[in-house]
């Protein structure tokens, strides 16, 4: 199992970042390396580190962390939307009134999940020694301060104290039924507009379907027209999501963790972090679904409030079940009756961990939209259920976490590293050797320890030897810089 993880990893690896799988997705995706650097601490942890420093590299002034940093070696044709479409260098250029995008690198302008920080604490746990000798985390706080201020300053379009996403791929859980209601109202572009290289590498049956493939290039070039600037893009989706927001509260821990570390003050992250998750339940959370739900924050004239300069917006819950208003178990103090909700959620009937199936599945079982093959429609995904593991475990909930690791492991190894799963059957679905199914079946290899952030100077965990593979890798990493 490890070699075979290890294997993967180091397939993937690009020089000085990870692709998520050859063919489908060939450039460097944001939540993407986070996952892998999670798992690479254990193999290389300067590895880790550049991994996360690669990523930080296409930054964009106003604080955003990219969703995809291209590689200028990949032709141009091999993904959509490529670099062509976005123009991240001049239609999100400072000098032409975006939103400053990095020059002479080209990038998405869209956003995926905050769970940077979360890494790059762990990574450094892994090497703590190393990591100081390289200066690692004085270089990458200040990077992820800009990020966090630019979710909770910029994209708090509710006015509300939570960060919204403009796409439904910055969720990270792109083609969920939750996103469906919000779509709606979106005009595709026209078909003859856009050529998909998904389904070169993807059957069609398990990607989204073309309507709603052109209601997100419709969204994108959108937000690229206005220059990706988001006070003054019109946004005709925008919604505010439980687990993009609890990576950003898990993160704003990490962070402070982080401060303490290099020697600055810890108490803004540990406000912020207290202020989003005050948010989160009094905007998100739904006592008769018991489980938080997704907010759209569309108003009667289609903007939402705060960037139509009016009150903040109260938007509507959606009553879409996905397993994004589950991973708030990884956020640290939430009411006792909530945190019941959410177990009694997971092991429900909607869900059904533990009876009906054996990973999370991203979509209620018993919803109308429910796919148990189609993307993020209801099949499961290894990082929901490594991230769904650390929070049961935090909850105390051992036994249950205990089962699930040894699921995941299981259905990683049988599944070949598979993108994903057929919740029922287990059957591998999607791309196989893929980069964080590998990563984080590695960090589950590791003992079993607390999701909690863990405080400077507490051991670090991972395995005690390298074969002579990770020695050599290893060996080859400079200290010296990305």
């Amino acid at each position: 199992m490890r070699r075979g993880a290890l294997r993967v990893l180091l397939g993937n690896w690009k020089g000085s970042s990870t692709v998520p799988s050859h063919g489908l997705y060939p450039h460097q995706w944001s939540w993407d390396s986070a996952f892998v650097a999670i798992g690479l601490r254990h193999l290389s942890p300067v590895r880790a580190q550049r991994e996360l420093e690669t990523l930080l590299g296409g930054q964009w002034e106003d604080g955003r962390i990219p969703h995809i940093v291209f590689n200028s070696r990949v032709p141009a044709d091999a993904y959509f939307p490529g670099p062509d479409f976005w123009r991240s260098s001049t239609a999100g250029a400072a000098d032409a009134g975006g939103a400053g995008a990095p020059r002479g690198l080209e990038t998405s302008g869209i956003v995926q999940p905050a769970v940077h920080a979360l890494a790059a604490w762990l990574v450094h746990q892994a090497d703590p020694a190393a990591s100081r000798r390289r200066g690692f985390l004085e270089r990458v706080r200040p990077r992820l301060a800009a990020w966090h201020r630019y979710l909770t300053e910029e994209r708090d379009l509710g006015g509300g104290g939570l960060a919204a996403v403009v796409h439904p791929w910055e969720s990270g859980m792109d083609n969920s039924p939750c996103w469906d209601g919000p779509l709606s109202r979106v005009e595709p572009a026209a078909p003859d507009t856009f050529r998909r290289a998904d389904l070169r590498h993807g059957a069609a049956d398990d990607r989204p379907t073309d309507r709603d493939y052109g209601r997100y290039v419709a969204l994108a070039a959108g937000y690229r027209d206005h220059g990706y600037r988001d006070a003054e893009a019109p946004h005709g989706f925008a919604v505010e999501d439980p687990s993009f927001n609890a990576l950003l509260i898990a993160s704003e821990h990490a962070l402070a963790a982080i401060a303490r570390e290099v020697g600055c003050d810890p108490a803004p992250h540990g406000e912020r972090a207290a202020a989003l998750t005050d948010a989160l339940v009094r905007r998100l959370w739904s006592p008769e679904a018991g489980q938080f739900l997704c907010r759209d924050l569309r108003d009667g004239d289609g903007a939402p409030g705060a960037a139509s300069g009016s009150s903040a917006s109260s938007g509507v819950l959606l009553d879409a079940r996905g397993a994004t208003g589950l991973l708030p178990l990884i956020v640290p103090g939430l009411p006792g009756h909530i945190t019941s909700g959410l177990l009694d959620t997971v092991t429900g009937e909607h869900f059904g961990l533990g009876t009906r199936v054996r990973l999370l599945p991203s979509y209620d079982l018993c919803g109308p939209a429910f796919d148990p093959y189609r993307y993020w429609r209801g099949p499961a995904w290894f990082n929901v259920n490594w991230l769904l593991e650390r929070g049961l475990r935090d909850r105390g909930e051992t036994e249950l976490a205990d089962a699930l690791r040894a699921d995941v492991l299981g259905a990683a190894a049988e599944s070949r590293f598979a993108e994903y799963l057929d919740p029922y059957t287990g059957a591998g679905r999607g791309a196989r050797d893929f980069s964080w199914t590998a990563a984080l079946a590695l960090d589950l290899l590791k003992a079993p320890d607390s999701g909690q952030v863990s405080e400077p100077g507490v051991q670090p965990g991972g395995f005690t030897s390298m074969s002579g593979a990770e020695s050599a890798a290893e060996s080859s990493e400079s200290e010296e810089g990305p």
